[in-house]
Order: structure tokens, then C-alpha cells, then sequence
């Protein structure tokens, strides 16, 4: 039976050591979804992995896997309580993403499993990308690059377009990828606000202590918070409609924070001016009004996607994994 550990203890210390040629179900990793394929394929190679995704009987995988004592999975995707529950042994959830908002992390700390994550690794690529994404929502990129292809640069011009000058940004959330898109967007020359549970000193950015109030003095609005039940809906239609018919809302954080029923409404009446969306509230599934609307830039979630920071956090992922294997300190506990 798991040992809970007791509140405010350190990182979890590994089972006894085995060679890697003995088997152990200390050697033993649940994959709960992919997470990269070389990631993956650097887990099956250095473990006996168990994927939960691919099984068809998931009773019988259960019976197979009720010794393994670590799982690994996605931060979106994550682990519910149910099927920590019947993972027994269960003590390190190791997530390929710097979100965990789809970790039951009550359940986790309640019974003594570690939970990491991949911070920093993946900070400036998605500030890089949020930038990116504002820019391409602001001067139509996409829509852009279809007029060319599609050989209407034959018969018009393309219409001119929104820009970033005298735009006033409000982030909410200035964690370490807030904080990295307000470095970038002050090289662009553009003042910038934030919000957030509280002020953070020295930041040298204005401090507004609603998502309402931010937006009410900017007129683009990106969502840079952490996902999960506290942060749902953040962005509501309230505080979308303040942003005003030239406003800009762009979301790098999770479909979750911002109230979409709402979004695609004040889109189509005009009441927000456009939107740059890389995650949405039921992925891959997108409202075919947000595919519709051709003020909208839309991505599949993909802010971290690139070669580079993806074997970056798979490296963390599976360092974290063998620090647990070899009873030394987790990397990265959330």
C-alpha cells in the first residue's frame, strides 16, 4: 500500500535501486497519453512501459500495472482521481508541460504522489509565439497569405489592417511566460499592464486588480495565466466587451480561462474587434462560428511547438523520472 507522506515533506525519495536489466516494478512507467514521440520512444526504451491510451481492456491493463509507481503524461491531459485510485502504488505523476491543470492535485497531495512539471523550458517559446500570434491577429498574416494564394492580389488589393501602434496590452497571469511577454512587447515600444492574485514588486509594469479593470484600460488583452478550476472564465463577457470593437483578445494559456460562448457572440455582434486563439475549451474541437469568423488568427496548440522546446521538456519529463527511479530529488515538484 502507498505511504502518505506528511504535509510539507520533500520530494518523494525512490524505491530501492535495480540494475536495468532486472525486472522491477520500479522500472515500470504507465504512459497515460503520448506526450512526443521521442519522448516516448526514450521512455519504452528505458522502461517497461504500460500505455493506459492504447489499451482495450483497461480492467486487465490495471491488473498488469497495479505495482507501478510512476505515470507520465501530458499537463493538459493529466491524471483524474479515479485512475490515480486504482493505481495503488502510484507516487510520482511526471508531466510534459509547465500546465497541470489536468492533474487531480488534491487527490495527489491527499495521498503522498509527487507531482512535476517542465517550467522555464518552454517560457520564451511561448512568449515568442504569443507575440507572433498578436501580430498575425492585428495585421491579418493568414488572411493575408490566402489573398496571395488564392489569386486575389490579381483583381484588389488586400485591405489595410489593425496594427500594433498606440495599443495599450493587459496580460493576466505574470508568471514567467507573462513576465517574458511583457519584455517583448516593451521592445516593441508598447506600454503594458498586468493582473494577476497579486502585485509582484519591481516589475515596473501598472497593476490592475481585476481582469475588468485591466481590460477597461487596455485595448489588447492576452491571457497568460495558469489553467484549471480557479482561473475558468477569468476572461468573461464582460470583460471581453470592455476591451471594445477594436479590441484584441489573444489566449496562450488554457481554452478553459476564457468564457468562449461569449467570445464567438461578441465577435459576431462586433462587440470585440478580433482574437487570437491557440487553445479552446474542448480541443481538438473547435465552434465552427470561430472557424468561420474571418477576424479570428487560429493555431492548434502549439505555442510550444517547436523542435526545439519540445525535446527540451521531454528531457525534464524524463529527467524527473530518473531522479525518482534513482531515490534522489525531484527536479521540478509542483
Amino acid at each position: 500500500m502507498r505511504q502518505a507522506r506528511e504535509a510539507g515533506s520533500g520530494p518523494a525519495a525512490g524505491p530501492a535501486r535495480t540494475s536495468a536489466s532486472e525486472p522491477s516494478s520500479a522500472r515500470q512507467v504507465v504512459l497515460v497519453v503520448p506526450v512526443h514521440p521521442p519522448t516516448d520512444a526514450l521512455l519504452r526504451s528505458t522502461y517497461q512501459t504500460h500505455a493506459w491510451f492504447a489499451a482495450s481492456d483497461k480492467e486487465a491493463f490495471l491488473r498488469e500495472v497495479v505495482h507501478c509507481e510512476v505515470a507520465v503524461t501530458s499537463g493538459s491531459s493529466g491524471i483524474r482521481a479515479a485512475l490515480m485510485e486504482r493505481l495503488p502504488a502510484l507516487r510520482l505523476v511526471a508531466c510534459f508541460g509547465v500546465g497541470v491543470d489536468g492533474v487531480d492535485l488534491d487527490y495527489a497531495r491527499a495521498h503522498g504522489i509527487q507531482v512535476t512539471n517542465t517550467p522555464e523550458v518552454l517560457t520564451e517559446e511561448v512568449a515568442d509565439f504569443a507575440l507572433a500570434l498578436l501580430l498575425s491577429t492585428l495585421r491579418q498574416v493568414p488572411q493575408a497569405d490566402r489573398h496571395v494564394r488564392e489569386g486575389h492580389w490579381l483583381e484588389a488589393a488586400f485591405p489595410l489592417t489593425g496594427s500594433l501602434r498606440d495599443r495599450r496590452v493587459g496580460i493576466v497571469g505574470m508568471g514567467r511566460i507573462g513576465q517574458a511577454i511583457a519584455r517583448r512587447c516593451s521592445a516593441f515600444g508598447v506600454p503594458v499592464a498586468y493582473h494577476g492574485p497579486a502585485p509582484k514588486p519591481g516589475l515596473g509594469f501598472a497593476y490592475f486588480d481585476s481582469p475588468l479593470a485591466l481590460a477597461q484600460a487596455c485595448d489588447v488583452l492576452i491571457a497568460a495565466c495558469r489553467g484549471g478550476a480557479q482561473t475558468a472564465g477569468l476572461v468573461s463577457r464582460e470583460v471581453m466587451k470592455a476591451l471594445g470593437p477594436q479590441g484584441c483578445l489573444i489566449n496562450v494559456s488554457r481554452g478553459s480561462v476564457v468564457d468562449q460562448n461569449a467570445l464567438v457572440e461578441l465577435l459576431n455582434d462586433g462587440s470585440l474587434g478580433c482574437a487570437g486563439l491557440d487553445v479552446f475549451d474542448d480541443e481538438p474541437r473547435v465552434p465552427a462560428p470561430l472557424v468561420a469568423c474571418p477576424r479570428v488568427v487560429l493555431t492548434p496548440h502549439m505555442a510550444s511547438g517547436s523542435h526545439t522546446t519540445r525535446a527540451a521538456m521531454g528531457r525534464l519529463t524524463l529527467d524527473n523520472v530518473a531522479a525518482y527511479m534513482a531515490g534522489r530529488p525531484l527536479l521540478t515538484p509542483v
